[in-house]
């Protein structure tokens, strides 16, 4: 019965190692608990195993006092579970500085993804608002866009109404009444622009004749005022502008033909003759009288007031001839524009060059100066009326036609 309950010394050597395995595996499995925790539990397992490895010794004394105590076993195993336990202290404590050290690697890593995130966001909502922004100026784009279509189109589809009710609602022969209206815009054109009353005339007459065509009763007082304005064209004063102009320039051609007068004298004192009386009694005054008439036969003596202009240079010459033609040319042109006071003073001008400088006594320098008196008597101003009466009584019924043609469909469209 003794030696049964006995433990043997192999028993106790490989109850001790199996107790100092199961230390480490206990203090590697609790490596990630508290350095603090982990030493108070290797300090309570090694004084537990100092207490069962202190029991079978007890026993092995009441069994066999006879034996000696081993005492170097226990404490080998004694040094032994303390060298683990330093072991899984260090170990515990390099667990956790490695463990701090991935945990603060890792929060750095997160805090640096986290800033990459939070830059990404912001890109991400700027490149949002951009594109916000864009999509807002594009449809605003697309909106003006849109609207001036519509617009284009809204006009498109009023011209084509106005076309339909031009074609539907207009009378058959009121493109009569247009084309008196063409006829006298164009008359008023024609005598306004161009001073041309023959052209007004013929295009007033042939209005008043499409009028006619109409026999419309209504348009009776349209007609009364187209013929008191043909009447009032009829009695302007017809001027021969280009009769008058080519006068003119026919006496430019001239000018270069007058001959020059030898020299400019003015003109002496009329000297009445005396007359031989009756009477005896005057016999000395008679003497004296017929001693004049003898001599006066062989001497003139004549007193003349005014210079005594000389005769010309060819260079004076040559500057005389060309005003001469630069005053006729003012006369043409006064013609033209109607510039009554400038064609009187440009051939009054002339006139007395032409009697101050040449030969009076030549038939073309006599031909000359008639020719300009006679020209000088022309009128070359007109009056023409300020307005023509039926040109706004023709607009005015062809404006109240057309609204008036248009009227039924406006009021459709409104009610629709």
């Amino acid at each position: 019965m003794t030696d049964k309950n006995k433990p043997s010394g192999t028993e106790k050597d490989s109850a001790a190692p199996a107790s100092s395995k199961d230390t480490a595996n206990n203090a590697s499995d609790k490596a990630t608990r508290s350095p603090s925790q982990s030493d108070t539990k290797v300090s309570d397992k090694t004084h537990a195993e100092n207490k069962s490895s202190a029991a079978p010794s007890s026993s092995a004394k009441e069994t066999q006092p006879a034996k000696p105590l081993q005492p170097a076993k226990p404490v080998k195993e004694k040094n032994g579970g303390r060298g683990l336990a330093v072991f899984a202290i260090v170990l515990v404590i390099g667990l956790g500085a490695g463990l701090y050290y991935h945990g603060h690697q890792q929060s750095q890593q997160y805090n640096a993804g986290i800033a990459a995130l939070n830059s990404e966001v912001s890109a991400l909502k700027n490149a949002l608002a951009d594109s916000d922004k864009q999509a807002l100026a594009a449809v605003q784009k697309a909106t003006q866009d849109t609207q001036v279509l519509i617009d284009q189109q809204d006009k498109t589809i009023a011209s084509l109404q106005s076309a339909l009710a031009d074609v539907k609602g207009r009378r058959p022969n009121d493109w009569l009444l247009a084309e008196a209206n063409y006829l006298v815009n164009q008359a008023g054109r024609q005598l306004w622009l161009q001073h041309d009353v023959l052209t007004a005339t013929t295009l007033m007459e042939n209005a008043d004749q499409r009028i006619a065509e109409l026999n419309d009763p209504s348009l009776t007082p349209l007609r009364q005022a187209m013929a008191k304005d043909i009447q009032q064209l009829k009695a302007i004063k017809r001027i021969d502008r280009d009769g008058i102009v080519l006068r003119l320039n026919s006496l430019q051609q001239e000018v270069d033909k007058l001959p020059l007068a030898n020299a400019i004298i003015p003109e002496g004192e009329a000297i009445a003759p005396e007359k031989v009386s009756d009477n005896v009694d005057d016999w000395q005054q008679n003497l004296k009288a017929s001693m004049s008439d003898f001599v006066s036969q062989f001497i003139t003596y004549r007193k003349r007031d005014g210079d005594v202009v000389p005769l010309l240079t060819p260079a004076q010459t040559f500057y005389l001839q060309e005003n001469l033609k630069a005053k006729l040319d003012q006369a043409i042109t006064a013609v033209y524009r109607q510039n009554g006071r400038l064609y009187a003073e440009s051939l009054k001008t002339a006139e007395e060059w032409a009697e101050r400088f040449y030969n009076q006594d030549a038939k073309i320098t006599e031909g000359f100066v008639s020719t300009l008196k006679t020209l000088s008597q022309q009128t070359v101003e007109v009056s023409y009326p300020e307005a023509l009466e039926s040109q706004q009584l023709i607009s005015d019924l062809l404006a109240d036609r057309l609204r008036r043609d248009l009227a039924p469909l406006s009021t459709g469209e409104s009610s629709q």
